[in-house]
């Protein structure tokens, strides 16, 4: 049995919400499930026990806090995937859309479709 299976029903909302968001803050997680900060804290620690989210500290808000992430291996790289090319988007510079790596990509991923 999976760890995602033995879940309760408000670990289960936890996770996907973290999920969606791509990470939120622990106070933010308890109050969008409204239940206590207690239990909040509980429902956090207990996905991080399972391996399903990372957990780090943090301050938000001027208070110390965690942050939730959700773990490296939930994530969807292959949709930013053509091919065996990764989305020229991804990095830090600012990327020309009549470039030659832009365009490669684009055909790359039209090909896939066929």
């Amino acid at each position: 049995m999976s760890a995602e299976e033995t879940l309760s029903e408000d670990e289960r909302r936890a996770l996907e919400l973290v999920r969606e968001t791509g990470g939120l803050h622990q106070s933010e997680l308890w109050k969008e499930l409204d239940v206590s900060s207690r239990k909040g804290s509980r429902i956090a620690e207990s996905l991080q026990e399972a391996g399903l989210v990372q957990r780090e500290e943090a301050v938000y808000q001027g208070h110390n806090t965690y942050f939730l992430m959700p773990r490296a291996r939930d994530l969807e790289f292959s949709l930013l995937m053509a091919g065996d090319m990764l989305s020229p988007f991804i990095g830090e510079e600012e990327i020309d859309p009549t470039s030659d790596a832009f365009s490669q990509w684009l055909m790359n991923l039209a090909y896939e479709e066929y």
